[in-house]
């Protein structure tokens, strides 16, 4: 990289803009706002139905949303790229899939697991590539590879679950460390680790840079290639992961999984303040934004909220979202025209 332009002289969106004072102390604390209103929501649940805030319901709604958390980063570094991955859920199903025939072939339980993450790290490089080199848009992109990474679960499975794994591979998904589930575990090291890289890291910064001004950041020396293919192989192996973490807490590779799990992710994140937009966003705050989404899913349950219900109370949870980025987005640009007319 060029030293002779710091990378803190390209403008990126996460900065504080000028908006509506309302707006801009809800921007300011997205993530805290957020929790308020996690907590807010359970409190109501549990005034309610009297069993929301109970060991074995928070214990489920962990479970539930962990194989979910792993992909928060992959997601997070996307849509602050400017991009996003469609092809997660399908990933996650081929991550899955692949490690349970490697599994039924008697391969040894790391080199079948491996098997598995590198069949996603190989789809996100794939599309790395064509969306760098070919110049696809990343939703025609990975809305194909989404296609292509279930069509391969399938014709390996020919549409059947994979069952019958070994007691050792099971450790993974169902086994405990002090009591906490091991699968809880190992999300909340990734998102830490991976909240941790995004804010301090200098590479990881430079997803910043490319999702707030791409032109700035290649004239700056960053390779913005580079970090476009980096983003999508990263965002692909964390879903190939979850599939596997998946299997083993379920003791099933199923083809047919994860089906729109990409569209949870992205609310997810959008919940928690990334932006379409790109250059802006956190991984921690993509956490919130799936305990958020986990708490209504898990609320509608309690309450008894048939399943088709609860499809279209999450179809419009993604659109007051996406909405609320749009509407701030227009804000912010119309803040910076007024001052610097």
């Amino acid at each position: 990289m060029d030293n002779t332009t710091p990378l803190r002289d390209i403008p990126v969106k996460n900065k504080a803009t000028p908006l509506p004072s309302f707006l801009m102390s809800l921007m300011r604390a997205r993530e805290f706002a957020l929790v308020v209103m996690i907590v807010l929501i359970g409190l109501a649940l549990h005034l309610i139905t009297g069993r929301f805030f109970t060991t074995p319901n928070l214990s489920a709604i962990s479970l539930g949303f962990a194989t979910s958390a792993v992909m928060i980063l992959g997601m997070t570094a996307a849509l602050v790229s400017g991009g996003f991955d469609l092809s997660v859920g399908s990933v996650f199903a081929m991550g899955g899939v692949i490690t349970g025939v490697a599994l039924q072939a008697e391969l040894p339980i790391p080199i079948a697991m491996l098997s598995g993450l590198v069949g996603g790290i190989l789809t996100g490089f794939v599309s790395g590539l064509l969306i760098t080199k070919v110049q696809i848009n990343p939703f025609i992109t990975t809305l194909g590879m989404l296609g292509i990474a279930r069509g391969i679960s399938l014709a390996i499975t020919e549409g059947r679950p994979l069952a019958n794994f070994p007691e050792e591979f099971l450790i993974y998904g169902q086994g405990k460390f002090l009591e906490i589930p091991n699968l809880i575990l190992i999300a909340l090291f990734i998102i830490l680790l991976g909240d941790l890289l995004m804010r301090r890291s200098a590479w990881f910064r430079q997803i910043y840079y490319v999702g707030g001004n791409e032109e700035a950041a290649r004239l700056s020396g960053i390779n913005v290639d580079r970090v476009k293919i980096a983003v999508y192989t990263l965002s692909a192996m964390l879903a190939a992961l979850a599939g596997v973490l998946s299997a083993s807490r379920f003791t099933v590779a199923d083809p047919g999984t994860a089906v729109g799990e990409e569209l949870r992710i992205i609310a997810a994140c959008i919940i928690g303040g990334c932006s379409l937009r790109g250059g802006k966003g956190t991984v921690i705050g993509g956490l919130f934004g799936l305990i958020f989404v986990g708490f209504i899913n898990n609320g509608m349950i309690l309450l008894r909220v048939p399943v088709y219900w609860q499809q279209l109370v999450m179809g419009v949870v993604l659109l007051l979202a996406v909405g609320f980025d749009t509407v701030s987005q227009r804000w912010q640009t119309r803040s910076r025209a007024k001052k610097t007319s």
